[in-house]
């Protein structure tokens, strides 16, 4: 049975994601601190013992891990909507029900009110957004239409879902910009569940350092996700591009250590090939259809393609956060701001399909990836993560935090200067 965690009434088609049975909630004294952030250094850099017990617990060591299967573990819908919205180092758990997060809040809100009239089943996620980046606050990203809504504010938010979501028109104040490329995302929402905090900041590093690596800058962009179901199946990865047929698809896997994220850039970004032993299902397919398409292609390759998937966790050769201790890092404990942050979205790639036999892929790259997956496969240890410092009080304030200050600043004005009026008038 799939998991049912991602609707606020399962037998709705409601595009509010909630919490679900399995979920390892952090307590409200944590909310915001660094056990709820992969950028801060709390969590797993503290006493030595205690970050080994927290990965044994949460990490890719984890005794639930690749446990459970995973095909059919999607539920169905249509649309996906990711709001832009600051990052998971202030996120809370339940961020769409935040009192002081009005836009998710209000957007979630207005989606929820209008679920009977929204004709596409569709799910709200929040990923990471930084003002003054290609991926601003308030910007609204949707699959599988492939476009970019720029700086929703809390006052748009009823017109937006009305135009948008309902009457699958355009906002009129907001000009929808095409996306290109390919895009993924992995929950790292700390706060929500600590093994979401501990194994998505590690994938997101490994992510942004591939990337890097081969060349992909602008043609593949990478960002922090919120909640986005199945915590027990952490690290979450959610991959969306068009695939051989120029159709958009929005893939999920489940069980994915940064050892895994070569094959998925070659197979599945490169090839457009499903990497099957680590797929939940996709974007569009009931559950049922999931595995009947699973069948499918291992029908065709004589299931090879699931040889992986019975490795046991232990012999994966993963190094998680916990290889702190022998001098390594990653983002969740020591990481750099700019692997942490959502890499440029594709400006100018029109033309690029990773699908195509002209896939900026070059023979040594290619060969370099094929490496790296056999050295995972063989149990051998992973490379270092990059160390990043913790931010700054300064780099985590927000433009609509600044305007708050302000509002209160000219109240706090005003009414002194009234007062002294009424004071002289005596």
């Amino acid at each position: 049975m799939a998991n049912r965690d991602d609707f606020i009434n399962p037998n709705t088609s409601s595009p509010v994601t909630v919490s679900d049975a399995d979920s390892f909630l952090l307590d409200s004294s944590q909310i915001g601190s660094a056990s709820g952030s992969f950028q801060n250094e709390g969590f797993l850099s503290g006493a030595d013992g205690a970050a080994a017990a927290a990965d044994a617990e949460f990490g890719f060591s984890r005794p639930d891990f690749r446990q459970a299967p995973l095909v059919g573990t999607v539920d169905f819908y249509e649309r996906h909507v990711f709001l832009c919205y600051k990052n998971p180092q202030v996120w809370p758990p339940r961020i769409e029900a935040a009192e002081f997060d009005r836009l998710p809040r209000l957007l979630a809100a207005a989606l929820t009110a209008r679920k009977n009239d929204v004709k596409k089943q569709t799910r709200l996620t929040i990923c990471e957004g930084h003002d003054g980046t290609e991926t601003s606050n308030g910007d609204v990203l949707i699959f599988p239409d492939m476009i970019r809504y720029r700086r929703l504010t809390h006052f748009d938010v009823d017109t937006f879902v009305e135009e948008v979501l309902v009457k699958d028109g355009e906002w009129l104040p907001g000009n929808p910009e095409a996306l290109t490329g390919w895009y993924i995302f992995v929950c790292c929402h700390g706060s929500r569940d600590r093994r979401c905090g501990v194994c998505g900041p590690a994938i997101v590093s490994r992510l942004l350092e591939e990337i890097e690596s081969n060349g992909l800058q602008g043609k593949v962009s990478v960002s922090p996700c919120s909640h986005i179901g199945g915590h027990k199946f952490a690290g979450n990865v959610i991959i969306f591009g068009r695939n051989t047929h120029k159709e958009v698809s929005g893939h999920w896997y489940g069980y994915v250590t940064p050892d895994d994220v070569p094959q998925l850039l070659e197979q599945h970004v490169a090839k457009g090939e499903i990497v099957d032993w680590l797929w939940r299902g996709q974007m569009g397919l009931s559950e049922d259809e999931q595995k009947a398409s699973q069948q499918h292609r291992l029908s065709i390759n004589g299931g090879t393609d699931m040889d992986r998937g019975t490795i046991n966790s232990n012999d994966v050769g993963i190094s998680t956060c916990g290889s702190q201790l022998e001098g390594t890092g990653c983002c969740q404990a020591n990481g750099n701001i700019s692997c942490c942050q959502t890499t440029q979205l594709p400006v100018d790639a029109d033309n690029f399909n990773l699908n195509q036999e002209n896939a900026e892929f070059t023979t040594e790259k290619k060969s370099s990836f094929k490496r790296q997956i056999s050295r995972s496969s063989s149990g051998k240890g992973a490379r270092p993560r990059k160390v990043c410092s913790m931010p700054t009080w300064y780099e985590s304030w927000e433009r609509e935090d600044t305007y708050a200050v302000l509002a209160v600043v000219g109240a706090a004005i005003s009414v002194a200067y009234a007062f002294n009026c009424y004071r002289q008038l005596k």
